[in-house]
């Protein structure tokens, strides 16, 4: 089964011999078939380099131009896959970028732990840069088409849409566990942040169950027996690593809204299913709120990423348990929204939020209506 994926047409509009193409995502989500196959595109003569490799991290790392002129010889393309793994490699982009205006230069990384610190600066104007998600229901749905993929919703609540775990049915869990014990932690094991592998677990977990709730780090620091800063930078990390991201308050004008919490989302229901180890199918569970709603969350994430939407999102709630699930603000609008797995579920917008914010008419999405809300987008493209 071959699923067109969104980024392709977008990172081909992007080649012009002048910047390099950042594409950055977790592992397995499909960035090295995607910009083999932009390479393959743009010019039969390219160059695939991984960084995984030792022998590519050590002609890479701090090399000279007369060397590198020898390295990438004749290429018009050079794709460099896990560039996170070669120390220095900001730089030694820079240097490609600045001195060889004939090739193209396309980077993919598994974690912006080290290259956020390395590459960024040096390559300051000198990149496109995108991020890549397991595939979204947009491109499942265009691919199999709806019928097909409106009778797998339920499956990708529990198992998520990785693409190994969508193209090899009867087979989910065995890939689920191999993607959520080794390639999930590949890059963040080997980061000098992480010294305690043990309360990293401790604090998936935990975060696991908290789904669709608020999070407090003073609470968490509490269930993990850890101090609240060191639970504090191993979220940090966990969100540069693709596994988990943040959804901060909204707080404007009333004191009684919450302001310090946040909620935290899983890129992957399957990831968070399988990091409780929790595969049941949906009658059988007592989290569908809880999975829909993570569901939800990371399948409009994608979706908004790959338009280039620029406003941000929240959730609102007060200290009286008065809350909305979802907001996205863009333009100076605010677009509620809510979320139920019923479609006769009745929505209820807090009357104190209407009575202070001016926004768009709010919206229930439920599992009859979701579909149009993940695929159509809403907004001016960036």
């Amino acid at each position: 089964m071959h699923v067109s994926r969104t980024l392709f047409n977008t990172l081909q509009a992007k080649i012009d011999f002048n910047k390099s193409i950042l594409l950055l995502g977790p592992r397995q989500v499909g960035k090295t078939t995607l910009v083999k196959k932009l390479a393959e595109n743009i010019s039969s003569n390219f160059l695939y380099l991984n960084g995984d490799e030792g022998r590519v991290q050590n002609s890479l790392t701090e090399p000279s131009i007369s060397f590198l002129r020898s390295y990438l010889g004749q290429s018009k393309v050079v794709v460099l896959d896990e560039a996170q793994r070669i120390p220095t490699i900001g730089l030694t982009l820079k240097l490609i970028v600045d001195n060889f205006t004939d090739l193209q230069l396309i980077v993919t990384g598994s974690s912006a732990l080290e290259l956020s610190s390395t590459i960024n600066e040096p390559l300051t104007g000198r990149k496109w840069e995108y991020k890549m998600y397991p595939l979204s229901w947009m491109e499942i749905s265009r691919s199999l088409g709806m019928p097909e993929a409106l009778s797998s919703l339920e499956t990708y609540l529990v198992y998520g849409t990785y693409p190994e775990v969508v193209t090899q049915k009867g087979n989910e869990i065995p890939v689920l566990t191999n993607l959520a014990t080794s390639y999930l932690y590949k890059d963040l094991l080997n980061f000098q942040g992480i010294r305690k592998p043990e309360l990293l677990n401790k604090i998936l977990q935990a975060l696991a169950w908290q789904v669709g709730s608020e999070v407090s780090y003073n609470e968490l620091s509490r269930t993990v027996q850890a101090d609240k800063v060191t639970v504090s930078n191993y979220i940090d990390l966990l969100e540069k690593a693709f596994i988990i991201e943040k959804l901060n308050p909204f707080s404007r004008n009333l004191r009684s809204e919450i302001s310090s919490s946040r909620k935290i989302y899983f890129l992957d229901n399957g990831i968070r299913n399988a990091i409780i180890g929790n595969y049941a199918p949906i009658p059988a569970r007592n989290d569908i709120g809880a999975l829909w709603e993570n569901y939800l969350i990371s399948e409009r994430r994608k979706m908004l990423a790959y338009h280039g939407f620029y406003g941000q999102t929240y959730f609102w709630r007060t200290v009286r348990g008065q809350e909305i699930n979802y907001l996205e603000e863009i333009d100076g609008k605010l677009y509620p929204f809510e979320f139920k797995w019923n479609p006769n579920a009745k929505l209820k917008i807090p009357k104190t939020f209407q009575e202070t914010y001016t926004s768009e008419k709010p919206r229930v999405i439920h599992r009859d209506n979701f579909w149009e809300w993940l695929t159509v987008y809403p907004y001016k493209k960036a």
